[in-house]
């Protein structure tokens, strides 16, 4: 079946990097838009960014200029690198196509210390 799955997450300091990963399975994901959301503890679901159909990546005012979203083609995935971290960053991280339901599905969590 069409499945996605994040991964990459993990406890960094602030004004590190990571690079969360979506790897998708049962389906082409390079034909697809994917957005990637997140939710910082006690707060609701919020848009990151994402790429279109046609590569094109767009992002959220707080990840401009820090973010990129990429697509690993060889590996039926798509990647958010993110720069710079902050405490706000927090949060569990999801990918999306289409009419999935946002921040829904295992996540991977990003945890930034001061």
């Amino acid at each position: 079946g069409r499945n996605l799955v994040e991964d990459g997450g993990g406890s960094v300091k602030a004004g590190e990097s990571l690079r969360l990963s979506c790897i998708a399975s049962g389906f082409n994901i390079d034909d697809a838009k994917v957005d990637w959301y997140r939710r910082p503890p006690g707060k609701e679901c919020e848009s990151v960014g994402g790429i279109h159909e046609n590569g094109r990546p767009y992002y959220e005012d707080s990840f401009q200029g820090r973010a990129t979203v990429s697509r690993g083609n060889a590996k039926n995935a798509v990647f958010l690198q993110i720069n710079n971290l902050k405490p706000e960053d927090t949060g569990m991280y999801f990918c999306a196509t289409g009419a999935d339901f946002p921040c829904w599905g295992q996540g991977t969590q990003v945890t930034v210390s001061s």
